[in-house]
């Protein structure tokens, strides 16, 4: 829905780069340094936050982090391109900017637009759960994914993911689906309505909390 949008800030922002790569000899030393160690920092936290599956509880902040990584990778290009040879360099560059425009990373991106509320619950303990619907457009598919994460009491701007799953329309009322956590059995159970009127079964699976 705000892929458009996105493609369109995305754009504006890679020119916003590009003319900084030919003001960039002109610029004080000083300043080359510090936008390299802030670019290279921001790179850098939200590589962490990745591998580690650490987030921030805002959604919308997660979103800033990415956009920040992304300036930041493409401030890091910038300079590459510049090393020589200079023509091997900018061609490499060129190519390294092309997984921006993947599902994996523009996805994320979007969300800084989604100005709704996150549908988060509690669900036992320092756990909360995150529901998010989904929609095949393809094949015209719906469901929810439901993602739980661990949010600790001295820093509750913060959580880790321990667990996730997914239930489409195809199995059961997906808009009824929900998940209880057993904080002292470490495990959470995930559970999903069957349609009214179809016979169909309520659903569930029980999996660990990492």
């Amino acid at each position: 829905m705000y892929v458009p949008i996105t493609l369109g800030l995305l754009g504006l922002l890679t020119a916003a780069v590009f003319v900084l790569r030919f003001l960039w000899w002109r610029l004080p030393s000083w300043m080359r340094r510090l936008l390299l160690g802030c670019a290279a920092a921001m790179v850098a936290i939200r590589f962490v936050f990745l591998i580690s599956q650490w987030s921030m509880t805002s959604t919308r902040l997660n979103a800033l982090l990415c956009w920040t990584a992304v300036i930041g990778y493409e401030v890091l290009l910038v300079r590459f391109s510049l090393m020589r040879p200079r023509w091997l360099t900018t061609i490499s560059a060129a190519i390294l900017l092309l997984p921006l425009l993947g599902s994996t990373l523009l996805l994320p991106l979007t969300r800084v637009f989604d100005w709704s509320p996150a549908d988060i619950s509690a669900i036992g303990g320092n756990y909360i759960c995150e529901k998010s619907p989904w929609d095949t457009a393809a094949n015209g598919t719906k469901g929810v994914d439901l993602v739980v994460f661990y949010r600790p009491s001295f820093a509750p701007f913060l959580r880790h993911l321990v667990q996730r799953s997914s239930f489409g329309d195809d199995q059961c009322d997906s808009s009824t689906a929900f998940a209880i956590a057993d904080p002292i059995n470490k495990i959470v159970e995930f559970r999903c309505s069957g349609h009214l009127g179809k016979q169909q079964q309520d659903i569930g699976h029980t999996l660990p909390l990492r």
